[in-house]
């Protein structure tokens, strides 16, 4: 066995941060190489892969550093709250039944072609499915639905080997770009589709406009004060979730035993389904101002330290063994395009909503800006309103999801 290089944490978080930061550095720069590289690697992939490397070139020991059980049990609770605490029920309605039909109905997309393809590639060819195949699998729809946010709070559910997850993460991320790639295409012929779709694209001017004015007026820098309530309410309502997991789990396997098949004794599921609904009903109160402050900054920021030791875990080589289970994600994704596709034409929807919904759920938030900035940069806030709707449901629904994976496989 090899002797790892590096076994002390505090060092290996110090690397982790320094990738995240030259991550983001080197993806904001306008130079031409960097600007291709992203266009191939997408930030969110190199944060996964390179400690992936480390890991397997035994530069750390991804098994034995206990910072995945730090991020997973503090940063993943407080990263979810801090995405749907922001929510913003009214500007929703704003937007128009059309783009909460063409949202959903990508989502619903997801959840039947999840299922869906795992059972024909079952047809076709059953070991490429075989086991517990489907676990990682079910970590898609959580990504595919709201975001990686979501799809690491299904990886806490689901529990699926490491080899068998990162070959998760290479057909979520490959075919979600893919697919997002289709999409930007098809802005540059919006106006065809649109006038084919024979859609009304007055309503995505008036919520650009009032969405643009509401971050004027409330846009400020934090303080002390504020970034110290931010962590308070992400941190507080993290232990409060933690508390409760603590007095459920231990009932439901004293009481209700048979429920372990649906995940339900686990203190994960239940932590991460507590802290996204405390997240949703503070966004009816005063505690969703910490987004003026820059909440979704820290989420973001403890999403990325969370990928980065999940990346960390992963046996990077492992990621390619089977090129079989690409045809998943491709039948897949199909069902999720043809939802929505159909369910723009059939409302008369604009393809800015098509694009931005189906992005708010296959790419989250970061996808959904770039696709709804392509129309227009002031739009990016429009992408990023449907995407934390896409957070809400994320986990939930790529649960469920999930679930129907296991009973087509068993």
């Amino acid at each position: 066995m090899q002797q790892t290089f590096i076994t002390n944490d505090a060092v290996i978080f110090g690397l982790l941060l320094g990738i995240i930061y030259f991550t983001f550095y080197t993806s904001s720069l306008e130079n031409r190489f960097w600007k291709r590289f992203y266009t191939f690697f997408p930030s969110i992939l190199v944060c996964y892969f390179v400690p992936g490397l480390l890991n397997a070139f035994n530069i750390v020991d991804g098994e034995q550093s206990k910072l995945y059980d730090v991020a997973s049990k503090y940063l993943l609770p407080a990263c979810l709250l801090y995405f749907t605490i922001s929510i913003d029920f009214n500007a929703l309605k704003q937007l128009g039944g059309k783009a909460i039909i063409v949202f959903l109905a990508g989502t619903l997309g997801v959840m039947i072609g999840g299922p869906a393809s795992l059972w024909i590639v079952k047809m076709i060819s059953p070991e490429t499915v075989a086991g517990e195949t489907w676990r990682g699998l079910a970590t898609i729809a959580g990504s595919w639905i709201g975001g990686s946010a979501n799809q690491t709070a299904l990886r806490e559910v689901f529990n699926p080997p490491a080899e068998i997850f990162s070959q998760a993460i290479a057909i979520d991320v490959l075919t979600a770009e893919l697919w997002l790639a289709l999409l930007l295409y098809g802005v540059g012929h919006a106006t065809k589709i649109d006038k084919w779709f024979r859609a009304d694209t007055r309503a995505v001017d008036d919520v650009r406009i009032k969405i643009e004015n509401r971050a004027k007026e409330n846009a400020r820098n934090p303080t002390v004060q504020d970034i110290l309530l931010i962590l308070f309410i992400g941190f507080g309502a993290t232990a409060v979730a933690h508390a409760c997991a603590d007095i459920i789990v231990p009932s439901i396997e004293h009481n209700y035993p048979n429920l372990k098949k649906f995940s339900l004794t686990s203190s994960s599921f239940w932590v991460i389904s507590l802290v996204t609904i405390f997240g949703l009903l503070l966004s009816q109160t005063k505690a969703r101002k910490i987004e003026d402050v820059g909440a979704s900054k820290f989420g973001s920021i403890f999403l990325f330290i969370l990928i980065a030791t999940i990346g960390m875990k992963m046996n990077i080589f492992a990621a390619l063994e089977k090129p079989q289970l690409f045809l998943v994600g491709i039948i897949w994704m199909l069902f999720h395009a043809s939802f929505t596709l159909i369910a723009a034409y059939l409302t008369k929807a604009p393809y800015f909503f098509t694009a931005v919904g189906s992005q708010a759920n296959v790419g989250g938030a970061a996808s959904a800006s770039v696709v709804a900035a392509a129309f227009h940069p002031s739009l990016a806030s429009v992408g990023v309103l449907l995407a934390i709707l896409g957070y809400a449901l994320g986990t939930y629904c790529g649960y469920l999801t999930g679930l129907m994976m296991q009973w087509v496989v068993s």
